[in-house]
């Protein structure tokens, strides 16, 4: 298999751009109709993911080793649309077709039975990786909405109940269907470390055009029914044993999975009266999106942590304003500090870059990434330090 000719061929394709996934869906749909169910109606979030992930797999194919996680974590993800393993043999076939269309002169047969090499590798690898799961744990679970709390202008509380034991740590994520939006995932952390009632409270915040959480804000109500992806994620996740300090910088409703990382701390540093220092840093536009200000003041107390609002857009402020990653990078010394990062990808960039500039190694700045697999909601912020998804 000629991986060079692969990324070539590739990048030759990307560059049509929209017209890619719209070619691949209609060939898709026309050759089997019987699939266009198990998607959204608005295929547009759609498009954008299999470019994404496309991308990502084609141009790592010659570190198949260093892309593997992400292919598997991929099959298991698609296990909630009901894909089986006779579906991959219809979407390789559109595949195809769609790189032979975009590739013209440039099709050869030997880039063809590369791109059916490569294909058949990542499908076997994506079947195998779904197969494994359903051996262990459901496509989805189910859990009831239990409260719907609006906290803030744009930031609802949403507390759920799953009616099967769902397993998770602290910082983890999951995607989650309202039934509002079918089809339609988005990507959740909970705010809470697990509690013994398994009950699981959620952060959303309003987005302007956005279908899911409007969908949630203004239309869940308590006794709806919702289903949940398996957790994934281990970026913003404890190690076992911890013991380095710790900044952390959210942006807006970032600090979700900050929070139920806080509270995982806080059990341990009661019931051994050791903890690590922490250092949260929550970043907002405006000073009422600090939502979480009295759990945090009060949690504050604690010999442990230390919290800082920052505010971006008010200039009548009169605590600490700008951008958030701005002021944690330039607040202290942060040598033997690890740190925690989560927000949109260009407020977690602006804030690496800002640390890494301060001095703290990058390989100790811990961040998730969820964009080529779906949507995320809670870290969908831009780098000014707020506005969520």
């Amino acid at each position: 298999m000629d991986t060079a000719a692969l990324q070539k061929s590739w990048q030759l394709v990307a560059q049509s751009g929209d017209e890619v996934p719209l070619y691949f869906y209609s060939h898709l749909f026309l050759s089997h109709p019987e699939l266009r169910e198990m998607f959204p109606i608005s295929m547009a979030a759609q498009r954008d993911k299999l470019v994404g992930a496309l991308g990502r797999i084609v141009s790592n194919v010659d570190r198949l080793d260093e892309v593997t996680p992400f292919i598997q974590q991929l099959g298991r993800e698609h296990r909630r649309f009901s894909v089986v393993a006779e579906h991959y043999g219809a979407v390789g076939a559109s595949l195809l077709a769609t790189l032979q269309h975009f590739l013209g002169p440039d099709w050869t047969p030997q880039i063809a039975a590369d791109w059916a090499a490569a294909y058949g590798l990542i499908a076997k690898v994506m079947v195998q990786s779904a197969e494994e799961a359903a051996e262990t744990s459901p496509a989805w679970w189910t859990a009831d909405v239990t409260a719907v709390e609006r906290r803030t202008l744009d930031v609802t509380v949403l507390r759920i109940q799953p009616r099967q034991r769902y397993a998770y740590r602290p910082g983890q994520s999951f995607a989650m269907e309202v039934p509002q939006r079918p089809r339609l995932w988005r990507y959740f952390s909970p705010a809470n470390a697990p509690r013994e009632d398994g009950s699981i409270e959620l952060h959303v915040q309003l987005v302007d055009g956005g279908q899911v959480s409007g969908a949630i804000v203004r239309a869940t109500r308590p006794g709806d029914a919702v289903r949940l992806g398996a957790p994934i994620g281990t970026e913003l996740t404890l190690p076992e044993g911890a013991r380095q300090d710790i900044l952390m910088v959210a942006g807006a409703t970032g600090l979700a999975p900050l929070r139920a990382v806080l509270e995982q701390i806080d059990r341990t540093w009661q019931a051994t009266g050791s903890a690590p220092k922490v250092h949260l840093f929550h970043g907002v536009r405006l000073p009422w999106s600090l939502y979480e200000r009295e759990l945090l003041t009060q949690l504050g107390r604690r010999p442990w942590f230390t919290y800082t609002e920052v505010v971006s857009d008010d200039a009548s402020f009169p605590g600490v304003r700008g951008l958030v990653g701005s002021v944690a990078a330039r607040s202290q010394s942060w040598r033997g500090w690890s740190a925690m990062v989560c927000g949109s990808p260009p407020m977690v960039a602006h804030t690496t870059a800002e640390l890494v500039a301060a001095g703290m190694p990058r390989e100790d700045i811990r961040s998730e990434r969820f964009g080529a697999i779906g949507d995320v909601n809670h870290p969908q912020h831009d780098a000014r330090s707020g506005d969520g998804q």
